[in-house]
């Protein structure tokens, strides 16, 4: 077919077109059937309408057939667009495997190498040692030494009978103690694979049980707590557990500053009959921090004298308990403290817990007679009274509904009484009297200023503080009672203290009973000062205590079996009740405290002892001189040099 040269070429028939773009040659698909519709005819308008629309075109509609069309061929594929999506995806590739190689090397790897070296990792224990406590002069009073414990494993013990009679000898434990022991118990319950058989086993019985070769018994190092002097200071010192955490006395007190902080080592072991530590591998040491020693004020000596001394005297009087106090006058240094009955700090448990108290910190009583050198050093300081005062006297005197009379040595009435007088033959008359001059509200800052009713603080548990009544809660019969010493609750130690103020040139020093701390290093680091505070001048002081030598001096006076020749002795008997939950207790508290020489004080003892029947001067008096004798020969005081001066009783 010719291409025609006209923009458009006809085809069809009538008015119906086709249009085909100029210049493209058109294939002939075949006949098309043709259908023409004719157009209605539309009647005209009239001849008054210039506009005339032309007639409609006749629509002609194409009807398709269906043509069978040639398939067109496959595009050609592109190598480049292949290559470049293969090299993406490789590239990709190996970036994952890259970061998850770097995440297996640094970050994972640890947790990984953890989870596999936890099963091949064993821990033991690296014990701290103890601190030591020692005396003011480094004797050793307790410390730690090496021992083994015996444990088994029930489910390694092949015959249970046969290996407890094979312990029994070696630990001194009865078979009977031993057996359930090694009894197997339900898996995961508490002991069914370890239960100690016995703890602080010497090294050498541990080796003698080693070379038994008893099959599910194990043997490995312990620490135990070791008390040379056995019951010197027991009660002071008290004891610890067998996991060595203190459980009485300094041990239990300062039991963080003894005690030490285990370490431990964890290293690398091989797995099965190879399960030894692996050279090079794994290895992990907390280094144990052994803990500090203790360097108190006690003296060995004058501790092992004292202890003797007061269980002799206290056997012989049938005693129920006793207390004495040795007190530095000058620094509050407690030089012993021994309580009686005592007991073997090796092995406290045999032992009932009333025989390991400390009683002269625990022991709550009446003071008794000991409490007129209060309120005669409140009277010399607020000038009610002076050295050379006298005091009117009679055989008794009233006070509220109760009377109060002198014991032993009576006066009549109108007597007139020395302050030396009042003290020796220890008036309750001449003394409420001294009160009642005083007053309440004095009285009781006086007996707070010396210590009563507060603890010392003193650093061992269990310290009592007592109890002093304030004026509101008095009756009419405290007037009479709480001058001579009743219806008031102190401590042995509160009561040596007081004396010790006196003895101190009236400056109350707070006992303590460390004296240094040792660190791991051997540094030696000093307790910090003892609290103390001013109660009564150094010249009423000083006149205190020349009124009291008469209590020794005076020939038929309360406390001559307290004398010691060589030395002036000052001092005071009384005798007292014990407080137990509010009531007093049957029986008497026998007490006296002095010190020496008088004209120059250096110590302080005081001694108190719960008998059926008995005063201080008796029952005390001979204990305290033989303790103050003892004690100035070992610190050599040389005798006092001066003679006491004569006493006038009466005027």
């Amino acid at each position: 077919m010719a291409e025609d040269k006209k923009p458009y070429r006809r085809s069809g028939i009538g008015n119906a077109r086709a249009y085909t773009p100029r210049g493209r040659t058109v294939r002939d698909t075949g006949p098309v059937e043709r259908v023409v519709h004719k157009a209605t005819p539309v009647p005209r308008k009239k001849a008054a309408s210039r506009k005339l629309k032309p007639p409609p075109r006749q629509r002609v509609v194409l009807k398709k057939l269906k043509i069978k069309r040639t398939p067109t061929p496959p595009r050609m594929g592109e190598p480049k667009r292949r290559l470049r999506l293969a090299t993406a995806l490789s590239l990709l590739l190996f970036t994952i495997i890259g970061v998850r190689l770097v995440q297996l090397q640094l970050t994972d790897a640890p947790a990984y190498a953890a989870a596999g070296l936890r099963d091949r990792l064993t821990t033991i224990d690296l014990p701290a040692p103890r601190g030591s406590i020692l005396d003011r002069n480094g004797a050793v009073l307790a410390h730690s030494v090496e021992a083994r414990y015996v444990g088994v494993d029930p489910e390694m013990v092949k015959d249970i009978p046969a290996t407890a009679a094979a312990l029994s000898p070696h630990l001194g434990v009865a078979v009977s103690e031993l057996v359930p022991k090694m009894e197997k118990k339900a898996p995961g319950s508490p002991g069914w694979r370890f239960q100690f058989l016995k703890r602080g086993v010497d090294v050498e019985v541990a080796q003698r049980i080693a070379d038994l070769k008893l099959p599910g018994i194990s043997i490995d190092r312990d620490e135990r707590r070791d008390v040379p002097g056995l019951d010197l200071a027991a009660n002071l010192i008290g004891f610890t557990g067998t996991d060595l955490n203190g459980l009485a006395g300094i041990e239990a007190r300062f039991d963080q500053v003894l005690a030490g902080r285990d370490g431990k080592f964890t290293f690398e072991v091989g797995q099965g009959a190879l399960r030894k530590p692996i050279p090079g591998g794994y290895q992990v040491v907390t280094p144990a921090k052994p803990g500090s020693s203790l360097a108190l004020t006690i003296d060995r000596d004058v501790q092992f004298m004292v202890q003797r001394i007061l269980a002799d005297k206290m056997r012989s009087q049938g005693a129920t308990w006793a207390a004495a106090i040795v007190l530095d006058a000058r620094s509050g240094e407690v030089i012993a403290q021994a309580s009686y009955p005592t007991y073997n700090a090796k092995q406290p448990l045999a032992y009932k817990p009333s025989e390991r108290g400390d009683m002269a910190t625990s022991a709550v009583v009446d003071p008794g007679s000991i409490h007129k050198a209060i309120v005669l050093a409140g009277a010399l300081q607020e000038g009610v009274v002076t050295p050379d005062s006298t005091i009117e006297v009679g055989p008794s005197i009233r006070k509220g509904d109760e009377p109060f009379r002198d014991h032993g040595r009576t006066f009549p009435e109108g007597t007139q009484l020395t302050l030396p007088g009042v003290m020796a033959y220890s008036s309750n008359v001449a003394t409420i009297k001294i009160a009642e001059m005083l007053g309440p509200k004095k009285l009781y800052d006086y007996q707070r200023a010396f210590g009563l009713g507060a603890e010392t603080g003193i650093g061992v548990p269990g310290e009592a503080a007592g109890l002093v009544q304030p004026p509101e809660n008095w009756s009419g019969s405290s007037h009479g009672s709480i001058p001579i010493g009743h219806g008031v609750a102190v401590t042995p130690l509160q009561m040596a203290a007081a004396y010790a103020a006196i003895a101190n040139d009236g400056v109350w020093v707070q006992p303590h009973i460390v004296k240094e701390t040792i660190a791991p290093d051997g540094k030696h680091i000093p307790s910090g000062p003892a609290k103390n505070h001013r109660v009564i001048s150094p010249e009423n002081a000083a006149a205190l205590r020349q009124i009291m030598e008469a209590v020794t001096v005076v020939d038929d006076a309360t406390g001559t079996k307290a004398r010691l020749d060589g030395y002036r002795i000052s001092g005071k008997t009384g005798t007292g009740k014990e407080v137990k939950d509010g009531e007093y207790a049957p029986g008497e508290v026998a007490s006296f405290i002095g010190m020496a020489p008088a004209d120059q004080p250096k110590y302080v003892i005081a001694v108190f002892a719960h008998t059926p029947v008995g005063g201080g001067g008796a029952v005390a008096g001979p204990v305290f001189r033989d303790m103050m004798a003892y004690t100035l020969r070992h610190f050599r005081v040389p005798p006092t040099g001066t003679n006491p001066p004569d006493f006038v009783i009466t005027r």
